[in-house]
């Protein structure tokens, strides 16, 4: 049960309304469900049902609730998102990942860095280098055109087929020349979708292996990608690979719930 005020002193008049709206609000986040009737919120907030139902018509007036007319419950309405727009804004990708960029460094002691995708490349925004001596890393603001590339790959899986057709004909490049959509460059990507990562593995220089997962914003739309990339040499055996993939896919469901992702969502392929 929320307790929307635990000290003896309690705010009265506006402030009190304030709070118990708010508390109201919180509800839906720890019932972990879209719909909640009155009596559901007032048990879970510890408030009586008569205010909690005028709270929520307050609410459903400012939008930031709606009423759901068949079943008479409640939902979060689009008002959170504006109320919540300009933190959004702020809490860009470089920003919110870099911890976790340095997390991951940490954890495996391989580079790891977080590109965006400006339509044609994938532009590395961020990097935290490995502390080994040999080790494999990019400048920020590198860009990446090339198939192989694992960060590459993870951004044209989520575009749409024909957008990907059009980038595979001309801007991507590709060891062999493109074959149009029957092109096993497509079965790739949707093995890239399906798994939600992807792995360079020798692909564009011998000695590099690298492994890239999507970072998703809380419209479930990928926004960055997150990349470890290290020596063959020293990811030759299954186990290190599977580290550093488990690694990285953490790291980028982390920075994703920090955008207001959930997790496990995605925006479907068109």
């Amino acid at each position: 049960m929320l307790d929307p005020q635990t000290t003896t002193d309690k705010p009265q008049g506006a402030a009190a309304s304030l709070l118990n709206g708010l508390t109201v609000l919180e509800a839906f986040s720890v019932a972990k469900r879209s719909l909640l009737g009155v009596t559901e919120i007032s048990e879970l907030v510890g408030l009586h049902k008569s205010t909690v139902s005028r709270m929520l018509t307050g609410l459903d007036e400012a939008g930031y609730v709606q009423r759901d007319d068949d079943t008479g419950r409640y939902r979060l309405g689009l008002g959170m998102i504006g109320l919540a727009g300009p933190l959004l804004a702020e809490l860009g990708v470089r920003r919110a990942a870099l911890p976790h960029l340095e997390e991951l460094t940490e954890a495996t002691a391989e580079t790891a860095a977080i590109a965006v995708w400006n339509g044609t490349n994938a532009i590395v925004v961020e990097q935290v280098a490995s502390p080994h001596q040999v080790k494999h890393s990019a400048a920020i603001g590198t860009r990446y055109n090339k198939f192989a590339s694992s960060s590459v790959r993870v951004f044209l899986a989520e575009l749409p087929p024909e957008e990907t057709d059009r980038l595979l004909a001309g801007r991507i490049v590709l060891q062999e020349g493109y074959r149009g959509l029957e092109d096993p460059a497509h079965r790739q990507l949707a093995g890239v979708r399906d798994h939600g990562f992807a792995v360079n593995d020798g692909e564009t220089t011998y000695e590099e292996y690298g492994v890239s997962a999507p970072v998703r914003d809380y419209r479930g739309a990928v926004v960055g990608c997150i990349t470890a990339s290290a020596p063959r040499s020293r990811v030759q055996h299954q186990q290190s690979q599977s580290i550093l993939r488990d690694a990285v896919l953490q790291a980028a469901e982390r920075v994703s719930v920090r955008l207001g992702s959930r997790p496990g969502e995605a925006t479907p392929v068109h």
